[in-house]
């Protein structure tokens, strides 16, 4: 393989990375801070896709991207609404939003599983033609991918920093003391989720436009894919400051898109890239555990092979 062609799959992983890293911190707000597991996150993805690609696809391409997180507004408030108010688990409050988003999200392509933007005027397009004859000709998708993860993580430290975010991180912490603090835990996770979706949906929105085009299931496996991210993420970084935690959580998306290019330029069957994220997250849930445990695991097997040599 040339430095040139490893340079562009590079680039290719690192935008896709900022890009999903719009979903890595959804969860980071709705699994790390509210401590709810949303398992609507792949038909939510799927949704701002969808309605990203639509708005687009009409003519409207700036339109596009708040009109996507106005969507996933609308799945995060339906997921925290048959939490708070009707009594489902979270988990199953999830599977059930993401069930129905299926057939949401194909009434929204017009009953079509595919909707084509090659001929659709997309934001990447439109920076794309602003570029043309700069020394940034062609690095449209990195741009904007970049300048989308900037503001939502700088949006992300200044929200988790006031009342509201410091309530919802309450309430993810210690739901009953919030409670008893006279503050209202429905409102801070119906916020939490909300905001959280938005994230998502855009995450989506992006992708699609960028791959020009979209399909009903852009969002498969995006609850794993994220979650390993995270998990990355909170390995290399666990505890700090919440910019540095924010920052990890993309560098943990950049480097998931990575190894999953690296497993496609091994020849790896398509079929087996679920297999890489589950086992991805495995590692990432057990690496902090394994390293805990290695010097407990050292001395016993060092006291064994101690015995083995004295009773030769």
């Amino acid at each position: 393989m040339s430095v040139s062609s490893m340079l562009g799959l590079g680039q290719t992983a690192f935008e896709l990375g900022l890009i999903c890293s719009l979903t890595v911190l959804a969860l980071f707000l709705s699994y790390s801070m509210l401590n709810v597991c949303d398992l609507s996150t792949d038909g939510c993805f799927t949704m701002g896709a969808c309605v990203g690609a639509m708005v687009a696809a009409a003519g409207y391409p700036l339109l596009s991207l708040p009109a996507a997180m106005a969507a996933g507004v609308c799945s995060g408030w339906i997921t925290a609404f048959l939490q708070t108010r009707l009594g489902v688990e979270s988990l199953l409050a999830g599977i059930i939003v993401n069930t129905g988003l299926y057939s949401v999200n194909i009434a929204i392509m017009g009953g079509s599983s595919i909707v084509n933007l090659n001929k659709a005027e997309t934001a990447f397009t439109m920076l794309k033609t602003a570029l043309a004859d700069t020394p940034l000709a062609g690095c449209q998708t990195l741009i904007i991918a970049a300048l989308a993860v900037l503001l939502v993580a700088l949006f992300l430290v200044w929200f988790l920093n006031t009342r509201l975010g410091l309530s919802i991180r309450a309430t993810g912490d210690n739901p009953d003391m919030v409670r008893s603090s006279s503050i209202n835990p429905i409102f801070t996770t119906t916020v939490g989720l909300c905001v959280a979706n938005a994230f998502t949906a855009l995450s989506g929105c992006l992708l699609a436009q960028s791959q020009k085009s979209t399909e009903i299931n852009i969002g498969s496996g995006m609850v794993t894919i994220a979650l390993a991210s995270l998990l990355i993420g909170s390995t290399l970084k666990g505890h700090g400051r919440m910019g540095l935690r924010i920052l990890f959580a993309v560098i943990g998306s950049v480097i998931f898109r990575l190894v999953y290019t690296i497993a496609l330029r091994l020849d790896m069957p398509a079929y087996m890239l679920k297999l890489v994220s589950s086992v991805i997250v495995i590692i990432a849930i057990s690496g902090p555990y394994l390293k805990r445990q290695w010097p407990g695991w050292k001395r016993r097997l060092t006291h064994s092979l101690g015995k083995d040599g004295g009773n030769a």
